[in-house]
């Protein structure tokens, strides 16, 4: 993997990534926040050596490096998943990338169905802690201590002076924002009722299919985190209707501009 990284990364310089100093992962049916951004250089998933390629539809599968509010950024223009049959090393790739590259913040954004009833469609949660239901760790795979501390260390995974900044600039804009714990499933099936059930009891006010892996990647590479989650269904296993892609990806669209504040604001005070 070591030889991948460095190609990669030697690659993506010379293209241009000079020195980013945060980089972020758009989850889906966030991807407005690119119009907000300086563009300096991009290039597709598939034109970058050992890179996976998005195979989600709404999903853009582009890098992107430019200026947000004065700082250089690194943009993942889509993300990958283990339900696409990547493995967790895959998914995880780009942000081993991205530090490579010189980012000391990484953040992130998901798509989320709402655990906690209290939570409504189209607001949004940042993440305080987490459950890995996904069924194994990307730091599990030898020669991995090559890379960083194999026992890496979980107790603060999200940074809590970003979050702490996050819930200022909500306040300050009159921005409707949770703080919970995220669970993350292997998909994409979405849950039974009995699972929503499972998950209340497990503590969790938030399910999706995505971020847990980038997480712990970027706490092995004693990265800053944070990670925002768009709520774009209701799970209530009590009165729970038939899953509408088309309605999530709408929602997801309506809270977008809140959470593009949030970044924007934070990535000018960082």
């Amino acid at each position: 993997m070591i030889k991948f990284i460095e190609e990669t990364a030697e690659y993506l310089f010379n293209k241009g990534f000079k020195k980013p100093e945060i980089g972020i992962i758009l989850g889906t049916g966030l991807g407005q926040l690119v119009d907000e951004i300086n563009i300096l250089k991009e290039v597709s998933y598939n034109h970058i050596p050992n890179f996976p390629t998005a195979t989600v539809e709404f999903h853009k599968g582009k890098l992107i490096y430019g200026e947000l509010e004065g700082k250089k950024i690194i943009v993942m223009q889509g993300r990958f998943h283990i339900y696409e049959g990547y493995t967790l090393q895959d998914v995880t790739f780009p942000v081993r990338i991205m530090q490579k590259l010189g980012i000391s913040t990484l953040l992130v954004s998901n798509a989320a169905g709402a655990i906690n009833l209290n939570y409504k469609k189209s607001e949004l949660m940042i993440i305080e802690d987490h459950i890995n239901l996904q069924g194994s760790s990307p730091l599990a795979f030898k020669g991995v201590e090559e890379l960083g501390e194999r026992f890496a260390d979980m107790s603060a995974p999200y940074d809590f002076d970003i979050n702490s900044k996050f819930k200022a600039i909500a306040k300050a804009n009159n921005i409707t924002l949770h703080e919970g714990v995220y669970a993350s499933v292997v998909g994409p099936q979405l849950e039974t009722r009995a699972e929503y059930r499972m998950l209340k009891i497990l503590g969790a006010d938030a399910v999706g299919m995505s971020t847990v892996p980038e997480i712990i990647v970027a706490n092995h590479l004693n990265l800053k985190v944070a990670a925002v989650s768009v709520l774009t269904d209701e799970c209530d296993p009590g009165n729970l209707k038939p899953v509408d892609i088309a309605d999530i990806i709408a929602n997801a669209e309506k809270a977008e501009p809140n959470m593009i504040v949030l970044f924007k604001e934070l990535i000018k005070n960082l």
